[in-house]
């Protein structure tokens, strides 16, 4: 017996992506060794095709509908691939008709009259139907049509959340209930709704936020350093809110330090201001874990070295063995001298290959004039003029040019005929 199924599927903005799931998850192991659930994803494909407008919105067949249809090269590109996505989008769906047929539950994002078309129809042969008890829409936001929102998407709708709430609120709700069906109710006009206002707390944690967060991605090692200590803060300190998708990824300055590749903050904070290598994000992930180059990589070896074993778990921070700096330092300048002297040989060989070229060419040049060297040419007056003028300025050049012709008026007047007429 089949495990039972969804299907998935968002199309907008020249963007299409479709996944069959299944309900029956898989089971596997984190990082940290804990066991956890895993979504089984039976079939995924994406498409993207450029078919908006840039800057101005809106599908080209939607302009088309609205002004009539545009002449332009970008016009013509953009209805041609609105065509060749509807055909691999249907043709998708023909190839998947059995798992759509067998799914439980179809999940549909089109945005527009066209891209509900392209799924829906009418058309020969079309998988999707308008009347189909099965289909459903997504219930929440949605961003761009990717094979990771599809399953952040399926995430949303398989996960239970559960908020927590105390007597006392529950408390306060009925009462407010209470008093709302005692008194009797007065005509009025709807409110908008109001905003929650943030407290002092939440602007003082965001202020934070914005400021750390600048001088890490500026490199500012003296002025972070200084930042934390005369706002008492810990290395530590979690951004705010924790709920965006930048803080959720790199939660703390050492895990934006790590992400960014920055190795002096990276060290600064590990030495210096002492921050905490095993705090994990959101995902479960270690700083060292987002550090994504290898001088960023050495910063913690170094920052473990100078610490001692002692300082942390260094096993659940996934940083390698100690590296000193003299170690890196040596290490990078071997590499380096390895490389200079691979490229010293390798202009070596270049050189010796052109010689070997320019003497080939000789020997034909020989070998064309008779089996004789040919002699170099005698340079003309002016050859000679121009070699000596070359690189000078006017006033120089006019400037010789007179010393020339006196020289030459010289020259004259000493020859056999320069005693006068």
């Amino acid at each position: 017996m089949t495990s039972p199924q969804i299907f998935l599927c968002m199309v907008g903005g020249g963007h299409f992506a479709g996944m069959i799931v299944s309900l029956a998850p898989k089971y596997g192991k984190k990082s940290t060794g804990a066991e956890e659930r895993q979504a089984t994803v039976i079939a995924h494909k994406t498409f993207h095709r450029y078919t908006t407008r840039r800057k101005q919105g809106g599908a080209q067949s939607s302009n088309d509908s609205a002004k009539g249809a545009a002449h332009s090269a970008g016009a013509s590109i953009r209805r041609y691939n609105e065509a060749a996505l509807e055909s691999e989008i249907r043709s998708l769906l023909t190839e998947w008709k059995d798992f759509i047929d067998k799914s439980q539950l179809i999940f549909v994002r089109a945005t527009g009259s066209s891209n509900r078309r392209i799924l829906f129809g009418p058309y020969d042969g079309q998988v999707l139907r308008q009347n189909d008890a099965r289909n459903r829409g997504f219930p929440f936001s949605t961003r761009r049509a990717t094979q990771a929102e599809l399953m952040r998407s399926f995430i949303e709708l398989t996960r239970v959340k559960i908020e927590i709430v105390d007597e006392a609120a529950l408390a306060a709700v009925a009462a407010a209930a209470q008093a709302a069906s005692a008194t009797p109710k007065a005509v009025s006009t709807p409110s908008k709704p109001t905003a929650l206002k943030p407290s002092k707390e939440d602007e003082e944690a965001t202020l934070h936020t914005t400021q750390l967060q600048a001088l890490i991605r500026r490199s500012k090692v003296p002025a972070l350093l200084s930042y934390l200590t005369s706002n008492s803060l810990p290395a530590d300190f979690r951004f705010h809110p924790p709920s965006s998708q930048a803080n959720h990824h790199a939660p703390t300055p050492l895990h934006l330090a790590a992400s960014i590749n920055s190795p002096a903050v990276v060290l600064a904070l590990l030495v210096k201001a002492n921050a905490d290598p095993t705090t994990p994000n959101a995902e479960t992930k270690p700083a060292f874990a987002l550090a994504g180059d290898r001088a960023t990589r050495d910063a913690f070896r170094v920052a473990r070295s100078e610490l001692g074993e002692a300082k942390w778990d260094w096993a659940s921070t996934h940083i390698p063995s100690p590296l000193t700096k003299e170690e890196a330092q040596k290490r990078d300048a071997t590499e380096k001298a390895e490389a200079d002297n691979a490229e010293a040989e390798r202009r070596r060989i270049e050189a010796e290959r052109l010689k070997k070229v320019d003497e080939a060419k000789g020997e034909h040049a020989v070998k064309k004039g008779t089996g004789k060297a040919l002699r170099a040419v005698e340079k003309t007056g002016a050859e000679k003029r121009e070699e000596e003028s070359r690189g000078l300025t006017p006033e120089m050049r006019m400037r010789l040019e007179r010393e020339r012709r006196a020289r030459a008026a010289e020259a004259r007047m000493k020859g056999p005929a320069g005693g006068g007429r």
